[in-house]
């Protein structure tokens, strides 16, 4: 049974005004990988890339805590607008470096460090903003997980493009400018949140942990994400890629990549519309389509199954992400909202370059199409503790009302 709610007006001045900055900030999100890969590869190689890429991903998964305790001392807002100064500052920095000449390796990585700061003082305020702006906290994030799909969509091609005419620099200069919109359109919004009045920070940083760990739908989630990003979520990536270019070639990559996108869209539109009684049941449900790309591509299935297979995961993975968002947004008291934002967020992507590191030197010993497989297998495993724990089986749905 679907939850029935009245249906509100979604684009408000503030949310427009947030719309439009989260959407231009995701495309130039969108388009950093592809500078970093082209960019610094043609410099310092395969491993000058994953050092530049680690740098990011250490700083943000190290500090990401401390930004949801930051965002409830000083509002979540003012946090937004800062850490988008700094990215500014940070890709304009590299942005002149890649047209100088020869960036130096180690600005590079000092600057993705930095940037990897700004996401983590950023990341934990997208929770806690939804619902000061939007009255359907649902419907909004479903539009903004399109929007973001639509970004991944367009996002590489158009900046391979600009690497191709103008190179590196202005891809990391492009970006700088989506980061500055963004913080012109936080500094528009009219809402005014109310910063938590601060003790001390290892106290506050408790307070958060006891938050979370009070809810069992929130940590088993997290729990069954950590293990995903061991088995699942990291080895995909580079053994995905290394197994469908090396049986049908770059193309079929891309075209995998772009019905994923496809796929995202779709997932993102039927969350506006459908709105079920329990969501974390529902999205569990619907995460077992997931896991039919790491099964089509461990068995080396032709191009149209794994385009199926690649679509039906995007569209699983937007739907989920829908109603864990909007189930995290309102089942937890905004006051401590921001900090329990950072666990989860520090809980779901610490896990995942762990194993990014492992699957190659895994794959290599025992093959990278068994490593898929035993991704595969783990991911139903997954969604059946999921569907066995009843906290996350029977979490009901927070109805709007008028």
């Amino acid at each position: 049974m679907a939850v029935v709610v009245a249906r509100r007006a979604l684009w408000s001045r503030d949310f427009s005004l947030y719309f439009v900055g989260r959407s231009v900030a995701l495309m130039g999100d969108a388009m950093v990988p592809i500078a970093v890969t082209l960019g610094v590869l043609r410099l310092y190689g395969a491993v000058g890339v994953g050092v530049v890429l680690a740098a990011w991903m250490a700083s943000f998964g190290g500090l990401v805590l401390f930004g949801g305790v930051f965002a409830d001392w000083f509002t979540a807002r003012k946090m937004m607008i800062g850490a988008d100064l700094l990215r500014v500052v940070t890709h304009l920095v590299v942005a002149f470096a890649f047209f100088a000449g020869r960036p130096a390796l180690w600005l590079l990585i000092v600057m993705s460090a930095l940037s990897g700061v700004g996401a983590a003082l950023f990341q934990p305020g997208v929770n806690s903003m939804i619902p000061q702006i939007a009255e359907d906290p649902q419907r909004a994030n479903a539009v903004l997980r399109v929007a973001d799909a639509i970004a991944r969509l367009l996002g590489p091609g158009l900046a391979g493009a600009m690497v191709l005419v103008g190179g590196a620099g202005v891809v990391y200069a492009v970006n700088a400018g989506t980061f500055a919109v963004s913080a012109l359109c936080l500094l528009a919004l009219r809402v005014r949140l109310v910063a938590v009045t601060g003790s001390k920070l290892v106290q506050d940083l408790r307070e958060g942990w006891r938050e979370f760990r009070s809810r069992t739908w929130m940590w088993s989630v997290i729990l069954v994400w950590s293990v995903y990003g061991i088995t699942l979520f990291g080895p995909s990536w580079p053994l995905g890629a290394e197994l469908v270019t090396g049986s049908l070639g770059e193309g079929a990559y891309v075209a995998g990549v772009t019905a994923e996108g496809v796929g995202s869209i779709v997932g993102g539109l039927v969350a506006m519309r459908y709105r079920p009684a329990r969501p974390l049941f529902s999205g569990a449900l619907a995460m077992i389509a997931f896991m039919g790309m790491p099964l089509v591509i461990a068995l080396r299935l032709p191009l149209p199954y794994i385009m199926t297979a690649m679509v039906l995961a995007g569209a699983a993975w937007a739907f989920w992400s829908v109603m864990w968002a909007t189930s995290v947004q309102t089942q937890v008291p905004g006051e401590v909202l921001n900090r329990v934002t950072a666990y989860e967020v520090a809980g779901s992507v610490l896990s995942i370059p762990i194993g990014q590191a492992l699957a190659p030197v895994v794959g290599a010993r025992l093959g990278a199409d068994n490593v898929l497989l035993f991704g595969f297998v783990t991911g139903l495993l997954g969604i059946v503790a999921l569907l066995a724990t009843p906290a996350v089986r029977n979490l009901r749905a927070v109805p709007k009302t008028e």
